[in-house]
C-alpha cells in the first residue's frame, strides 16, 4: 500500500468519525430536548390541587400528570400508575436522571395504593420530583426517607 492510499483510507475513516459523533450528538440533544419539555410540562401544573381522576389545571391526579407530560413529546402512557409502572426500564436510585418516573407502592389499613412522580433534578445523590401529592396538590418534592421507603422502583421511558 503506497502512502497516498494510507492517507486517503486515514481521511475517509476519520470523516466518517466525525459524522458519527454528531449524529449522537444530536441524537443526545434530541432526547435532552424531550427531557426538558416533558419535565417542564409537569412542573407546569405546580401549585393544580389534586382530584382523583382529574386531568386538568383544575384538578389531577398523579397518573395523568405523568400520562399528559409523556404525551407533549409523543409518548403514550396507560391512565394508572400500576400500568404506567409497566413501562421503561428499571433504573437504579443511583442511575437515575431528569425525565424518569419514580413508583411509590403505599399501604394504609389493609388498603394499598400506587402513586407516581417526575424527577426533575438529579445532582450528587440529591432528587428532585413532581407529583400530584392528594394533600397539597402538585408540588416539587425532594427524595427524601420518607419516600425512600415507599419506593418501589424507578423507570426509565425516555431512552
Amino acid at each position: 500500500m503506497n502512502r497516498n492510499t494510507l492517507i486517503i483510507i486515514t481521511l475517509i475513516t476519520f470523516s466518517m468519525a466525525i459524522v458519527s459523533c454528531y449524529q449522537v450528538l444530536g441524537q443526545n440533544r434530541k432526547k435532552q430536548k424531550k427531557i426538558t419539555l416533558a419535565t417542564k410540562h409537569a412542573k407546569s401544573f405546580i401549585g393544580t390541587p389534586y382530584r382523583y381522576g382529574g386531568n386538568s389545571k383544575n384538578g389531577i391526579d398523579c397518573s395523568s400528570l405523568i400520562q399528559q407530560s409523556y404525551a407533549i413529546i409523543g409518548i403514550k402512557m396507560p391512565r394508572t400508575a400500576q400500568e404506567q409502572a409497566k413501562m421503561g426500564n428499571k433504573k437504579g436510585e443511583g442511575g437515575v436522571r431528569p425525565g424518569d418516573i419514580v413508583y411509590f407502592k403505599f399501604k394504609q389499613k389493609r388498603e394499598k395504593w400506587w402513586h407516581t412522580g417526575m424527577v426533575t433534578y438529579v445532582d450528587k445523590g440529591k432528587i428532585k420530583f413532581v407529583h400530584a401529592s392528594s394533600s397539597r396538590g402538585v408540588v416539587e418534592d425532594t427524595y427524601n426517607d420518607y419516600y425512600k421507603k415507599h419506593t418501589k422502583y424507578f423507570r426509565r421511558v425516555i431512552n
